[in-house]
């Protein structure tokens, strides 16, 4: 099948005006990084997105999730067939301590629904700019608190386009991983199980949580977040710190001097330029300290 045919084919699935032929992924990561997709389409329901899975699964046309962009680097040579976005399903309701959020909805923005209402458990998400799809596939988690520590349960897509619901236990939640990561399943919404909370005491976590953030990261400057995980018994930006490699990198992108754990893309940098950062600090952290920096963010698309 040609382009052509898929591009046909999807105008019959979903608002032609949602669909976007060799659209700029710049625009859609948080690194402003990256060449074009193929096709670009936002679904306006679940309906609509269930058939876009379903259609290219049946159609072998590679199909990439991309959430809010905040821990993925695309690759300058962007990304063939579909790149699917779910920014339109971003639906957020409360009721009775269950806060339910669409895979579109941002998690900061639902950290902050839930406090509005008295609310506490989601205060540590309150400044992670992942999407609610992201944040479940990596068991997003900061200050103390992650999203396994909430959740109740979660509704996919496989990649075949069946629609399942996930407990808690069935989404198999670890350090950054999860069974959504692991078998590449696309995120509908999610049910949290929060707990009424006293109102000062909720803004003033988020007040300080806020203000740790602003205060020790580089969020005057795209970037995809924190690069790499912990390695057992280490911390990535001690060591990179440790590495005298703040400052440093190739072409536009750099090592942060704010925070070691956060590659800049800090003048024009080309997603070549990061990625060949990336790979200077984990060949000279193993030079080192003998020790591997595994990534937490997510490499896509062709050079």
């Amino acid at each position: 099948m040609t382009l052509q045919q898929w591009v046909n084919d999807l105008a019959k699935i979903i608002d032609p005006s949602n669909m976007k032929i060799n659209e700029s992924l710049k625009a859609y990561t948080m690194t402003k990084l990256g060449g074009h997709a193929d096709i670009f389409v936002m679904p306006n329901t679940e309906q609509e997105a269930q058939a876009i899975v379903k259609y290219a699964h049946e159609h072998n046309v590679p199909l990439l999730m991309l959430g809010n962009g905040s821990n993925m680097v695309v690759r300058d040579g962007g990304v063939r067939g579909i790149v699917i976005n779910f920014s339109k399903l971003n639906q957020i309701k409360i009721t009775d301590g269950l806060v339910f959020a669409q895979g579109g909805a941002l998690l900061k923005d639902v950290s902050k629904y839930a406090a509005a209402e008295s609310l506490t458990g989601l205060e540590f998400a309150c400044g992670i700019p992942g999407s609610i799809g992201g944040a479940m596939a990596m068991n997003a988690g900061a200050y103390g608190g992650e999203i396994k520590d909430v959740i109740l349960e979660t509704v996919v897509l496989t990649p075949e386009g069946q629609r399942i619901v996930l407990t808690k236990d069935e989404l198999e939640l670890g350090y950054r991983t999860s069974i959504i990561a692991k078998k590449g399943y696309y995120v509908l919404s999610s049910t949290f199980q929060l707990q009424h909370g006293e109102q000062q005491a909720i803004d003033a976590k988020i007040a300080d949580l806020t203000y740790q953030r602003e205060s020790r990261q580089p969020l005057e400057y795209p970037s995809a977040g924190s690069v790499f995980k912990r390695p057992p018994g280490h911390f990535a930006g001690k060591l990179i710190q440790d590495s005298e490699l703040q400052g440093k990198g190739v072409g536009g992108a750099e090592v942060s001097q704010k925070h070691a754990g956060f590659i800049i893309n800090k003048d024009n940098a080309t997603a070549t330029d990061y990625i060949e950062t990336i790979r200077m600090v984990q060949r000279v952290v193993k030079e080192k300290f003998d020790v591997d920096l595994e990534l937490e963010v997510k490499i896509v698309g062709e050079d």
